[in-house]
């Protein structure tokens, strides 16, 4: 196994801290062997942002909390204000994202909040920086950096996500709105494959955007989700994220990208939606973990898992039954729906539902937090939130 002696033959910006405790493969022809002693320009660092990265990246990861997605595209979040017969109108969109920042003792349970790039710069009603209501709460501000998915050429109807062009120069100016870290989400559908093709795009493109945040002082979240479409059974995706997991953390480690400065968002491991085998949460946790053991560096700090259309019960008691075993992560939530869906029908679009919806936002945020901790009964949940979200071929 080489070392992270092995260096690419172009420059690498001297920065200030070495990137610790990284291995990568054999060489090949774009890399070159040197030793780290000889007077060369040819270095590999980790960002100057690399204590910032760390320090934020457990703060996220801390104990009994987790993310609030909230970073849904105009055009999707247009789609969630249908449901209870709102127009997608900014005012609309403003009044709905207000009232989820400013729930009173939000940062008990929740750490971070991914936001649309619309949200960072937007004021709350009452005229305030969305940013600054969330870092009165003790939330990081995060914020949604990628493009969307569109159709992979030359591969099996499968999708790779846009959204490097630029990067660099937005990743900049979200830091100084106030953004301390970055979601960048692709997907890989097991119906369709998945081909060789995609789970390489898929890896390279998290590679390099995991890279470009931390050289602009953003922790990157990095989001390889394995689709719930389909009628394969657990075991299926349990071969499937391991083969895409290991692809991803290859090519983060061919990018130089430093572990203790990232988050990884990822699926559970759980049969298709349209399987007829359910399992129950203690065979997603032991799949789950199993995965982690077998393909997670202890260097990353948190793994802060999507809900992916679970119900909003079946998510939290997954992520219950992960933290009643063994490990060595800080393994936690970064939900959207799952968090959001009985708060959006509580509020229904009307001012005086505003205190109500907040508070079913509380239960669920307070749910999956003993959950985090390993402390859940699922005592007193609503029919309403056993309901399932899974929308086959769902984009946003």
């Amino acid at each position: 196994m080489a070392s992270a002696s092995l260096l690419k033959t172009s420059p690498v910006v001297d920065k200030s801290e070495w990137v610790r405790g990284q291995t990568l493969r054999q060489p090949s022809v774009s890399v070159v062997r040197c030793h780290l002693v000889a007077p060369s320009g040819l270095t590999v660092r980790a960002s100057s942002y690399a204590d910032e990265l760390v320090k934020t990246a457990k703060t996220i990861a801390s104990p009994g909390r987790g993310i609030l997605a909230m970073d849904e595209s105009n055009a999707t979040c247009g789609k969630r204000l249908a449901s209870i017969g709102l127009e997608n109108t900014e005012a609309n969109r403003q009044a709905y994202r207000t009232l989820l920042v400013s729930a009173p003792g939000l940062g008990q349970y929740i750490s971070g909040a991914i936001l649309f790039e619309e949200t960072l710069y937007q004021s709350t009603t009452d005229g305030k920086k969305m940013v600054d209501v969330l870092v009165e709460q003790n939330i990081v501000p995060g914020i949604k950096v990628d493009k969307g998915l569109v159709p992979l050429a030359g591969s099996n109807n499968e999708s790779w996500c846009q959204g490097l062009d630029g990067l660099a120069p937005r990743s900049a100016a979200y830091y100084q709105q106030g953004a301390r870290f970055a979601k960048w989400r692709t997907v890989v559908s097991i119906p369709n494959g998945p081909s060789e093709l995609a789970v390489k795009e898929a890896a390279w493109g998290l590679a390099r955007y995991a890279a470009i945040s931390q050289d602009n002082g953003l922790v990157p979240i990095v989001e390889p989700e394995i689709l719930l479409d389909g009628e394969h059974g657990i075991d299926r995706t349990f071969e499937v994220a391991k083969k895409v997991w290991a692809e991803v953390f290859f090519y983060l480690a061919q990018n130089n990208v430093m572990f203790e400065g990232i988050l990884l968002k990822p699926s559970m491991v759980t049969p298709g939606a349209e399987c007829k085998d359910r399992a129950t949460p203690q065979q997603v946790a032991n799949y789950t973990l199993s995965l982690l053991r077998q393909r997670i560096p202890p260097a990353v700090p948190g793994i802060m898992f999507l809900s992916g259309g679970q119900s909003e019960v079946e998510a939290t008691l997954n992520l219950n039954a992960m933290n009643q075993a063994p490990n060595q992560w800080h393994v936690s939530f970064s939900y959207a729906r799952a968090l959001q869906n009985t708060c959006l029908k509580k509020w229904g679009g009307r001012p005086e539902n505003v205190k109500e919806a907040q508070e079913a936002l509380l239960v669920r945020a307070k749910a999956n937090s003993l959950a985090q901790l390993g402390k859940y009964t699922g005592e007193g949940e609503s029919e309403e939130a056993k309901q399932g979200m899974f929308v086959k071929g769902y984009v946003y």
